[in-house]
Formats: C-alpha cells, sequence, structure tokens
C-alpha cells in the first residue's frame, strides 16, 4: 500500500465556496451514525471523506494528520479530506479485499443535495467490482454467510445459508456444534466466507460471545439484520424465479432443513438479489456438506501458512504463493483457493488428480505446450458474469473469441499424449471439449463473432461491428463513405479556386462545435481576404488560423454528422443484440472454464513439483481407517523454497499402534516447529492432489488438521494467554477423532511449570488412550519423554500405554567452547539437555546472568525421564525440588488429573454465569486436593 501513497503537496485541493459548505455541512449532519461506514462524496475530478471517515484516511493511507483540511468554521467545522481518482482505489482494494471492518459507500450530488449511488461490504463487491479489478486479477471469490443459530442444553443446531455472488451459487447446511464452534469455523474457512449475517441478540450474551469469537478468528465482518428478515416465507417461490431449472428439487432441498432456510432467507433480502432481473434463472442451489472436505480451522489455515498474509516476505511464505503457477487470468487462481481451503476425503478423487499430475510430470513437452496455451485464456468466469450481469461489450464478447480459439489447440496438444492415463484425460479433457467445440455449440459462437465484428479494426483498439454483418448498418455505412468521398472533393475543388495547396495551406477540420471547416492559417489570410469575405463564411480567428465554411460545406457536413449518428446507434443497437446472443451460450463457458482452470491448477502442481531443486513426490493414499503416515525424506515446501535455507530432510514414521503419538524435545531454533507443521502441510498437499517433497510418502487420509502453535492474550475479552491456550484445546479435544491429525508446538508453559506439566501429561494420555489420533507434540517438558518409557516397560504395577514414542531435533555443544550447533536431525530418544542457556547466549544475554542460570540449572534439573528416587533418599534431597516420583504413584496422579480434566471439558460453560462455572471448578479443585493427601505427585500442584 506504501507505494501508493501520495506526495501531500499533490492532494487534490477542496474548494466548496461558502454556500456549499453550507448546503454540504446541513446534509452531512442528516447522516445516521455507522462506525463501519467509510463515505466518500464524488466531486468528479476527485473525493471527499468528513469526520471521523477522514481522520481514519488521512492516518491510515496518508499516514499523516497534515492531509486533514478544514471545511467550515468554529463549532461547525468538519475535518475533511480529499483523494484522488488513484488512492480512491487503494483504498477500495484495501477495505473490501484485505480488510473485514469497514463497509464503502459513494455519494454524488451537490451543495445539500446528495444521494448514495454505491455500496459495497467485503461479503458483497458489488457495484465496485469494475474499480476493483480493472487493473488486477481477481484472486478469490468473496462469500456472504447468514446464520440462524438455535442453542439447546446439548449444544446448538447452527442453520447455514451462503451466497456466493460472483458464481451465482447459493447454498444450505444444517449441523448441530460445541460451544467453541468447531464445525462452524470449518464451515466458515472452507466456504472463504468474508461476511455473516446474525439475527440481533439470538441468544444469550456468552452464547453469542463465542460465536462473534468463531467470526473473528476467521477474519469475518459480522452483519447484524432484524430477526423478522430470518424467514422461510415465500423462500421457495423466491428461489423459482432465481434457480435455473425445475422447481420440484428446489423444494425437496428446501424442506430437508429446519434453520437454514431461515438464513437462506435474510441473504436474499440482503443481496437484493431479487431486485435484479439479471439473476433470474443462472443461480444454483446446493446442500454444503461438512463431511465432504478436510476440516480446517482459523489456528491451522495460520499455522500452516496454507494462504497468502499481508506480512509474507516473498510470494513462497505461504503454500499458496508456492503452488501458485496458474497462467489463466484469475480463473486457476481462484480454483487453487478454493482446494486448499477444501482437501479431498475420498481415495478416488484424490489418486485422479495425482495421476493427471503424474501424467503432466512425466511428459514436460506437454505440460509446457498447455501451460503456453493456457497464457492466452482471458477470465472466462469473470467475463460471463459481466454478460449475464448485463454489463458487458463488444470487449467481453472477443476476449471470450480469443479465449475459444486456443480450445483446438489445447485439445490437440492433449490428443497427442500417448501415457498409461491417456483415458483419464479423454474421459476429464477430451471429451467434454470435443462436445462444447461442436458446431451445436462454441462453433457456432465462433461463427457469430467472425460474422459480427470487424476483426481487422483490433490491431488499432477499435471494437465495432463489421458493417457487413447488418444491411442497415452496410448502407449507413456506404452512406458515410459517400458524403466523405464528397466532402474531400470540395476540399480539392475550394482549394483550386483558391489558389492554395491543399492540406498544406488549406486544411479540412472537423470538431464539435462547427463540425467539418476550412481552415488556413493568419499569413494565407490576406491573400484571399477578398474570396473570403465575399464567398465564405468566417467563423474564428485565433492564433492557429481562420476558420471559415461555405454552404456547401455546412450541408455535406450536417448531412455526414446525421449519418454517424444514425451508424454509431446501429452500431450500440447491433452490439447489444450480440452481446445478448453471447450471454446464450454463458451455460458452455461456465463449463469450459471449470476445466480450463482444473487443468490450469493440475499444471501448476506439475510444474513445481518438476522445477524444484529436489523433486517432488507422488504420495501413496490410503483410506483413513488403514495405513500409517510415513514420510522419508521430507521436507518443507515453503521454507525450502526460500533462497537463503539448505534444507535438512527429516523421516517422520506414525505407525499405528508403535509411534501414533510422537514426543518431540529439543532446543529452541532446532527445527521442532517446522518439523510437526510441514507433517501437516504434505498431509494437506497430498489430499489436494499434489506431489509433495519428500523422497518417498505414504498418506493415510485425514479428515481433519488441528494445529495449535501458541496463542496469543485476547485481553479485550477478558481472556489470558494460558486461558486462550486452554481453550483451544478443548476445542481438540471436543472436536477430533481417530481420523484427525492433531500437531500441538508447547502446551501448558502459560502456567506454573508444574501445573502446566500436570495438564500437559493429562492432555497426552486423553489423546493417546480416548482419542487416538495420530499426533506430533513438540514441547520442553522433557518429563513428558516418560510416556513412553510406560510404553516401552511392561511392569505389572505399572500402567500400560500403547503408541507413544519419543524423538528429538539434534544439536552439539562443544565441550571446550560451549557454542551451539544446531544440527535440524530428527531422531529417536528423547532429548537429553535443554540448550536454553546456550539459546539466551545466542541472543547476547550479560556474561553474569548466563553464569547465574548456570548455576541455578545445576541445582535444579534432572532430565532422567524415569527418575525414582528410593524413600530412604528423598531426605538427602534437602532443599532441592526435585521432580522425582514413585511410578505408581505418578500414574495414580496423573490418572486422576485426567479424571479432572476430563470433567472440566465436558463442562457446559456456554450455558453457566461465571459465578457457577467458578464455584464448580473450585469444588473440583477441592475434591482434588483432598485426595492429593494420598498422593506425592498430585500434591506439587497445590
Amino acid at each position: 500500500m506504501d507505494a501508493n501513497f501520495e506526495d501531500q503537496s499533490k492532494l487534490p485541493e477542496l474548494k466548496l465556496d461558502a454556500k456549499q459548505s453550507q448546503g454540504f455541512l446541513s446534509f452531512f449532519k442528516t447522516l445516521s451514525h455507522d462506525p463501519r461506514a467509510i463515505r466518500l462524496f464524488d466531486r468528479r475530478d476527485y473525493y471527499t471523506a468528513h469526520g471521523e471517515n477522514a481522520i481514519f484516511i488521512a492516518k491510515t493511507y496518508y499516514r499523516t494528520t497534515t492531509a486533514l483540511r478544514q471545511l467550515g468554521s468554529g463549532s461547525d467545522g468538519l475535518s475533511s479530506v480529499s483523494v484522488s481518482k488513484n488512492m480512491f482505489e487503494t483504498i477500495a482494494r484495501d477495505l473490501l479485499l484485505e480488510r473485514t471492518d469497514h463497509t464503502l459507500e459513494i455519494y454524488e450530488g451537490s451543495g445539500s443535495s446528495w444521494r448514495l449511488v454505491k455500496s459495497g461490504t467485503p461479503g458483497n463487491l458489488g457495484s465496485f467490482e469494475d474499480v476493483l479489478f480493472a487493473n488486477n486479477e481477481m484472486q478469490d471469490t468473496p462469500v456472504v454467510v447468514a446464520l440462524l443459530p438455535n442453542f439447546r442444553e446439548n449444544g446448538c443446531t447452527v442453520g447455514l445459508g451462503y451466497v456466493d455472488l460472483t458464481k451465482r451459487a447459493l447454498g444450505l447446511a444444517e449441523f448441530l456444534d460445541d460451544s467453541h464452534f468447531t464445525n462452524l469455523e470449518s464451515a466458515l474457512v472452507a466456504l472463504g466466507c468474508k461476511e455473516c449475517l446474525l439475527p440481533v441478540e439470538s441468544g444469550k450474551t456468552s452464547e453469542i460471545r463465542a460465536l462473534h469469537d468463531a467470526l473473528t478468528r476467521c477474519g469475518v465482518m459480522l452483519t447484524e439484520r432484524k430477526k423478522s428478515e430470518f424467514k422461510m416465507r415465500d423462500l421457495v417461490q423466491d428461489l423459482s424465479r432465481l434457480v435455473k431449472g425445475s422447481i420440484e428439487p428446489v423444494r425437496d432441498l428446501v424442506s430437508g432443513f429446519e434453520f437454514a432456510p431461515g438464513a437462506l432467507g435474510a441473504l436474499l433480502s440482503y443481496a437484493e438479489l431479487l431486485a435484479d432481473e439479471s439473476n433470474y434463472g443462472n443461480y444454483i442451489i446446493q446442500r454444503y456438506n461438512l463431511d465432504n472436505y478436510m476440516r480446517l480451522d482459523s489456528a491451522a489455515m495460520r499455522a500452516l501458512n496454507i494462504l497468502e498474509s499481508k506480512t509474507d516476505a516473498n510470494k513462497n511464505f505461504s503454500l499458496f504463493g508456492l503452488l501458485n503457477r496458474t497462467c489463466t487470468a484469475g480463473m486457476g487462481k481462484r480454483l487453487l483457493h478454493m482446494w486448499l481451503k477444501q482437501p479431498l476425503l475420498n481415495v478416488g478423487e484424490i489418486n485422479s488428480r495425482l495421476d493427471l499430475v503424474q501424467a503432466f510430470v512425466e511428459d514436460p513437452a506437454l505440460r509446457q505446450d498447455l501451460r503456453q496455451h493456457l497464457k492466452r485464456i482471458s477470465d472466462i468466469e469473470r467475463l460471463v458474469h459481466n454478460l449475464e450481469k448485463k454489463s458487458a461489450g463488444l470487449p467481453h464478447v472477443v476476449k471470450l473469441y480469443q479465449s475459444c480459439i486456443r480450445l483446438p489447440y489445447i485439445k490437440s496438444a492433449l490428443e497427442r499424449y500417448d501415457g498409461e492415463f491417456f483415458s483419464l484425460i479423454k474421459d476429464r479433457y477430451l471429451d467434454p471439449l470435443e462436445l462444447w467445440t461442436d458446431d451445436g455449440h462454441l462453433n457456432k459462437f465462433l461463427a457469430l463473432v467472425e460474422a459480427a465484428v470487424d476483426l481487422d479494426q483490433l490491431e488499432n483498439g477499435e471494437y465495432m461491428i463489421a458493417s457487413s454483418y447488418d444491411p442497415a448498418l452496410s448502407a449507413l455505412k456506404d452512406e458515410q463513405e459517400s458524403l466523405a468521398q464528397q466532402i474531400h472533393n470540395l476540399h480539392k475543388q475550394t482549394a483550386k479556386d483558391l489558389d492554395l495547396s491543399i492540406d498544406k495551406a488549406l486544411k479540412l477540420d472537423k470538431g464539435t462545435q462547427f463540425g467539418h471547416v476550412f481552415r488556413i492559417t493568419k499569413k494565407e489570410e490576406p491573400k484571399i481576404r477578398k474570396k473570403l469575405t465575399t464567398q465564405f463564411i468566417v467563423l474564428e480567428t485565433r492564433k492557429d488560423g481562420v476558420k471559415f465554411t461555405n454552404t456547401k460545406l455546412k450541408k455535406l457536413g450536417d448531412q455526414y454528422q446525421r449519418i454517424l449518428e444514425e451508424y454509431k446507434n446501429c452500431q450500440k443497437e447491433l452490439v447489444n443484440r450480440v452481446v445478448h446472443t453471447a450471454s446464450t451460450f454463458s451455460e458452455v463457458f461456465c463449463s469450459v472454464a471449470g476445466v480450463l482452470s482444473e487443468l490450469d491448477v493440475l499444471l501448476s502442481f506439475a510444474d513445481l513439483a518438476s522445477s524444484c531443486p529436489t523433486p517432488y513426490t507422488r504420495p501413496c493414499i490410503t483410506p483413513s481407517d488403514v495405513g500409517d503416515i510415513i514420510l522419508e525424506g521430507s521436507r518443507h515446501p515453503c521454507v525450502e523454497a526460500q533462497d537463503w535455507v539448505n534444507f535438512i530432510p527429516n523421516d517422520c514414521k506414525l505407525v499405528r499402534g508403535k509411534s501414533w503419538f510422537q514426543i518431540i524435545t529439543g532446543p529452541n531454533m532446532g527445527g521442532k516447529s517446522t518439523f510437526i507443521r510441514q507433517v501437516g502441510v504434505i498431509t494437506l498437499m497430498a489430499q489436494v492432489g499434489s506431489f509433495v517433497p519428500c523422497e518417498k510418502a505414504s498418506i493415510s487420509i485425514r479428515d481433519c488438521i488441528f494445529a495449535r502453535v501458541g496463542a496469543g492474550d485476547c485481553q479485550l475479552r477478558g481472556v489470558s494467554t494460558f486461558m486462550q491456550e486452554m481453550l483451544e484445546t478443548a476445542s481438540i479435544l471436543k472436536g477430533s477423532t481417530d481420523k484427525s491429525l492433531i500437531i500441538i508446538d508447547e502446551l501448558g508453559r502459560g502456567t506454573s511449570t508444574y501445573d502446566g506439566f500436570g495438564l500437559a501429561w493429562a492432555i497426552c494420555e486423553h489423546l493417546v488412550e480416548v482419542i487416538n489420533a495420530p499426533t506430533l507434540f513438540a514441547t520442553h517438558f522433557h518429563e513428558l519423554t516418560a510416556l513412553a518409557q510406560e510404553n516401552a516397560v511392561h511392569e505389572p504395577n505399572m500402567k500400560q500405554i500403547v503408541g507413544v514414542a519419543n524423538y528429538h531435533v539434534s544439536a552439539h555443544i562443544d565441550s571446550s567452547s560451549r557454542k551451539l550447533t544446531m544440527l535440524y536431525k530428527v531422531e529417536p530418544g528423547a532429548c537429553d539437555q535443554s540448550f536454553g542457556i546456550q539459546v539466551a547466549e545466542f541472543a547476547n544475554f550479560p556474561e553474569s546472568v548466563v553464569s547465574l542460570a548456570r548455576e541455578k540449572a545445576a541445582e535444579l534439573e534432572d532430565f532422567s525421564p524415569t527418575a525414582i528416587i528410593p524413600n530412604d533418599a528423598k531426605e538427602e534431597v534437602g532443599s532441592k525440588r526435585k521432580r522425582e516420583y514413585d511410578s505408581d504413584d505418578m500414574s495414580r496422579g496423573a490418572a486422576r488429573a485426567r479424571k479432572f480434566l476430563k470433567e472440566f471439558s465436558e463442562m457446559p460453560l456456554d450455558t453457566m454465569d461465571v459465578q457457577q462455572a467458578l464455584q464448580i471448578v473450585n469444588k473440583m479443585k477441592d475434591d482434588l486436593q483432598m485426595e492429593a493427601v494420598n498422593c506425592q505427585w498430585l500434591q506439587q500442584f497445590f
């Protein structure tokens, strides 16, 4: 955005006289207060903003309040700022595409009379699309969602309706959700929701706060509407006008929901779909099923860097940026965006995508040929959208024509492929392209354009209907040319009569004021002054010469102008007819766009897989209930793509019953976080249909990825860092299944060491024994590695925990210099040192602080994972707080702690007030404290 900031001296000057200022100030006072609305007033050559909006624009976009001017004086004075046309585009793009906290309104008028002419929100770009995407590709399609929550004792049933205004798609969903709205969050992420409608005060304060928090986490703008708008009366009748095809399937679909139709009804009203007749018969409606795709919440999207962020140092920081090598103008990018938010769960569908990627990887010539042709393809979806909205012109039709003439080349390139996946390519691409390019479909469109449009004029940048297309247009063209020739002959005859050389001395001009006129220089004027005054009419004398005419030229010029206007009107009428005819091919264009954008994304995957210094490999995909997650020589795709990185690959073997739950220890900066994230990213890439950065990969399909990698304070909502961490962990405990993948980077560090360790231990046991999902748990609690010891050691009195394995990221300390070297290799076994003090040395801590830290660490630390001290040795320990307990004592204590945690996680917090919740928690704590009398391990928490 900084590149668009303007020099203050170049700001448009706000010029209003006293009467205009007073009139505008009186109008401005009548506007209702809306803290979200940024209102701009169109002054023709520039825009202005006023009041709080002016201060916001000055601080946010100009980065200085010196841009502010005062309109009016004294107590009636109003802060104002002027905005150029270029800066307006910057502000519009930022408000509607980047931020989710403002709406944009444009007013036109003068004095005290102004009216709203345009409005837009992040979910409904509406009339701003031309401004936003005139010079930029549309990378994502915004979706507006409406929710009708129904709170009950056992949870909340969420009725959801959504509309994608770009793709003209409506959807319905209904599902039971928990107090954290886990399912809703994954639905909002998958749909790419930008704005959400909610009924005003649709539940208790605590329940609604949790719902608002879920929307905030997903970066969704909340818009509250009256409850009366959430109604399903007349919904089927309204949908019958909007949706293509028969009404019976629509009625059957709507009748299958209790709350979702009310939400959809509110959307139709909010988006004013029925007010625009171009929407009639152009929408599709579908049921949205949460179980169709891998579920991803906002925390996982952020932790795995799936989509781009404004803070990314380069495009390869995000998975989208890395995978985006698409060639088409926008279509491929939008599909890739959608695929990354909706990874597949069906083995057959995933393997079909992988087969196609493999075909393109193995045939570089085919890949390059297809990509060259796709670069010539325009954004067909957006062009069709303009056609259907009746906002298209001849240039849109010509762009569709230029895209369609590439289809035979794409088809012939695919036909040349003779590899093992030819039948798949034939079914997926060749057969549809063959159907759509026949004489009954796109060939008819091509013939229309070739007959109707003057393609020769395109080189001059002119989009015109060919005169041969229509007899009336042809007659007007002939008459126009005839008159032009008569005017030219008159010019020649006049030059001869005046004895002036044609064009050099006597020029023929054509302007808006006088039409066709003769012009001579002031130098030539004395030579013909006598004839000029007697035979011609002098129109104007200026520095550039004398303009004059006669009755013949005026008559011919007037005739020419009349014919030209008729010609233009005929052109306009024919253009409208051609555009309307072109819009009848919309369905075919949309089908072609779907095929080409899919081809584009898969070619993008293949190009990345082939062009990396270390090529990607095809993963082996197995159903979720069989197989393991085995990644040999795995690498983080985004990290290895950075110029300064020489990535060290690692193996990850999540094996059922052996290493399904991995505890990963090691120093800070050692690579733990990168390692656990790369497993999540690789799993997601595989289920999207991409090759993965591994030497060999086998992946059991996951229905959800939970990634908790640290939390920030939410103090504005009264939530501390630790409480936020606990809330997020509770959502894992409630939402995960044995088919999920869980990634946890540090847990329990936001409270006292022993409280945190106890919670971490109990959570680990719960994940291993109850949920049994493959888990990567990175921690600095080295005592947790004892879980794997319980897995390995079979003693009669020791609790058996199956499937836990210890891994660590290795590092080396030089014995003489104490210099720490990170090796970035993940190896079996627990880490035997903390390295925290060495990392502090990296940060240039004072030597005295480092020395004291070493001294205290030597007193307190003991890294033996099963450190069991005999009773007679306890007295020798003295004042040193050794964290050593009898294994039976630890086992009993951990079981009781896990029971406490389970009871806490099952508390219906969303239906309780704070006092009631605190009373129950205090009682649970008292009960636990009483039982701790006979358990040394539990006593440490009190």
